[in-house]
């Protein structure tokens, strides 16, 4: 049996994250102050809840009634031991993200609710592009640098892949503006974001790869103001742990009124 292979190096992860600044957590300030705008619509009590995240101390002071829990691959919860679950800005690092949603379902109680916001598919596609030219260009090869993250089509997959209930998926794109890439890659170290692929290049990046990946930024992301523009995407998921307490879909066929009559418009058959 082939195991599937390991994306991060979660040892170089939580190095990164070690050194992120409290000037670096813009974006988690955005992703919590959407996280309580969404439980804010909630009409229900929590009596235990969990919190999943590689930034205690960040969430902690958010959602200080929570129990924090560290996003290893294998979660420390018991089945059906929480009635609320958030996953908060690590779902993009995840080494088996469908394996990460099936265990905050099986930790779930019964109409438990699971709340995730973490990093999507078009998040730093400007970057991405010009590192991977500028090292083509330089040294004829490319090596991974920014970690590959999920659409927002396959987000909501994995939700109902890993059994919830009323799955939806959102996104919230945020478009940045800096100086020039030098100074976004030095906000990327602060916010503890910075390359911690397993596949990554395990020597200093060369000079002259750096240079020419921020001059093709200058030249093809270059903002109204003269300042170059970055895209982060928050993807936010929900879904419930199963009960019976849910609204189902109606059987097929087992509607009282035709469409036709509702929209008050002549019923015709296509034509053959």
């Amino acid at each position: 049996m082939t195991q599937n292979p390991v994306l991060t190096d979660l040892t170089a992860l939580r190095l990164h994250r070690a050194r992120a600044k409290a000037d670096g957590m813009f974006l988690h300030q955005t992703a919590a102050d959407e996280v309580e705008d969404r439980l804010q619509l909630v009409k229900k009590p929590f009596s235990k809840m969990g919190l999943v995240t590689g930034f205690d101390d960040f969430w902690s002071s958010r959602l200080p009634n929570m129990t924090a829990l560290a996003d290893d691959d294998t979660l420390a919860v018991e089945p059906a031991s929480y009635d609320l679950l958030i996953h908060a800005m690590s779902l993009h690092w995840a080494n088996d993200p469908v394996g990460q949603l099936i265990q905050c379902r099986r930790a779930l109680r019964p109409d438990g609710l699971f709340l995730s916001a973490a990093f999507g598919g078009q998040t730093l596609h400007e970057l991405r592009a010009c590192l991977g030219q500028a090292e083509a260009n330089v040294t004829g090869g490319m090596s991974p640098r920014i970690a590959p993250m999920a659409e927002l089509r396959d987000m909501g997959a994995l939700l109902q892949r890993a059994g919830f209930a009323l799955p939806v998926a959102d996104s919230l794109p945020l478009t940045v503006e800096y100086d020039d890439a030098w100074h976004l890659m030095r906000d990327l170290r602060s916010m503890g974001e910075t390359n911690a692929l397993t596949g990554r290049l395990r020597r200093p990046t060369a000079r002259r790869v750096l240079e020419t990946a921020v001059q093709l930024y200058q030249d093809n992301y270059l903002g109204a103001e003269g300042r170059v523009t970055a895209t982060f995407e928050l993807i936010f998921l929900t879904g419930w742990a199963p009960d019976e307490s849910q609204p189902k879909p109606l059987r097929p066929g087992s509607a009282q009124q035709r469409l036709a009559d509702a929209l008050k418009t002549d019923e015709t058959k296509l034509p053959i």
